[in-house]
């Protein structure tokens, strides 16, 4: 028999359209200016004790959690997009304690008639 709180849908903190500035990409001239990055976050988080007591200490401190990773995005300096979402999830995950994380890595306007390219990723603490 399963027990409950192994049915239990995990709780989700939801950050949308992050637009941070960095370097990101191959070419020359990525290497050089910054450019805009979308990042979208959905961490699996444990909110019970937060709920119970209405304490921010008691929650994972999505103000802190959004400067730490503008702060990793601004001092990084990726490839590929695929390496700066490993970055994100790497911080959301042994930083900020998240269980789970699914990290979507976007550059507006980096194909021709697209509105964006990106990658998404999942990670969990048995990844870091």
């Amino acid at each position: 028999m399963i027990e409950a709180a192994a049915l239990k849908t995990p709780d989700r903190l939801v950050i949308r359209n992050l637009r941070v500035r960095g370097i990101i990409g191959i070419n020359d001239w990525e290497r050089k200016n910054r450019q805009d990055i979308l990042i979208n976050l959905t961490l699996e988080v444990d909110t019970s004790a937060a709920v119970k007591s209405d304490d921010v200490e008691d929650s994972l401190n999505y103000r802190s959690l959004t400067k730490e990773v503008i702060r990793f995005v601004e001092a990084s300096s990726f490839n590929l997009v695929e390496a700066l979402a490993e970055g994100v999830a790497a911080v959301c995950v042994r930083d900020f304690g998240a269980t789970r994380v699914r990290v979507r890595v976007e550059k507006p306007g980096a194909l021709r008639f697209a509105e964006s390219v990106g990658v998404e990723i999942d990670r969990g603490s048995e990844d870091f």
